[in-house]
């Protein structure tokens, strides 16, 4: 079970990513060619910070 599929004691979720306390986080799994509903993987949430980096890498536009 990922740590996300459990609220803290402060009723936020925690990022997969970073590990910070947030209101709520996000997971992309159908984009374009991008599929991850069928296509084995460990799923994990990102918050709004961590997933727009995981996006903006996933678009080749962060080269990090």
């Amino acid at each position: 079970m990922s740590e996300s599929d459990e609220t803290t004691e402060s009723g936020e979720v925690r990022c997969d990513f970073c590990g910070h306390e947030v209101t709520s986080v996000s997971r992309i799994a159908l984009d374009g060619e991008y599929e991850r509903l069928r296509t084995p993987h460990e799923v994990r949430y990102a918050c709004a910070p961590c997933s727009e980096k995981k996006e903006r890498q996933r678009l080749g536009l962060d080269h990090r």
